[in-house]
């Protein structure tokens, strides 16, 4: 497999429509997998970055609208999912596409929206990691803070200021100022809006 390519599964339970699909996708410069079934997919792949799924609804074992489903209870970045269908209906394509699905194709579909599809989803996929990335270096900083300076930066967080702080915390204000400058330090923050943002990644937001 080719390092740098973005890989493309492809889940279809029609051998013809498999090998059309490896053929197009694969022309057009990515990594493609095959499956034909939902159970297929699960069993062998671990799913990575750089990749998006295109995904036919009617499967022999899990449809693809439950295979979206478990896919989305799982733990980590969900792969972007591109729906293929011959027997699709609106009610189908909403119900897919509010629960996370790039785009909705109907069978028989233009070779270059499935394409143009599936840029858009390796884009998707790229920003999902790009944003579980900042999310795991922001709990990492996090978890360098002492006790005293976590419990700072929840009331700075909240809009506190540091007289206030020094009043709910019982030490002084001067003791305050020096928490919350290692605090931006540790959190490699240059500003209070840098240091809300990272925090917000850590899951701590400011009151409304």
């Amino acid at each position: 497999m080719s390092e740098g390519k973005a890989t493309v599964y492809v889940v279809d339970d029609d051998p013809s429509m498999r090998e059309s699909l490896r053929r197009l996708i694969g022309f057009s410069g990515y990594n493609v997998l095959v499956f034909e079934s939902a159970n297929s997919f699960l069993s062998q792949v671990e799913i990575n970055h750089n990749s998006c799924l295109v995904l036919d609804v009617l499967l022999p074992d899990i449809d693809g609208m439950a295979l979206q489903e478990i896919l989305k209870e799982r733990s980590g970045v969900t792969i972007p999912i591109i729906f293929i269908s011959g027997h699709g209906d609106i009610p189908m394509s909403v119900k897919a596409m509010k629960n996370g699905a790039i785009d909705f194709l109907p069978k028989p579909f233009d070779g270059k929206d499935l394409i143009d599809a599936i840029a858009r989803a390796v884009e998707q996929d790229k920003q999902n990691w790009d944003q579980e990335l900042e999310k795991n270096r922001a709990n990492a900083l996090f978890e360098t803070l002492t006790s005293r300076e976590k419990e700072v930066l929840r009331w700075v967080v909240a809009g506190e200021l540091n007289k206030q702080i020094a009043s709910k915390m019982g030490i002084t204000e001067k003791t305050v100022k020096v928490h919350r400058g290692r605090v931006m330090q540790k959190m490699k923050a240059s500003s209070l809006a840098g240091l809300v943002r990272i925090a917000a990644l850590t899951g701590i937001l400011p009151e409304e």
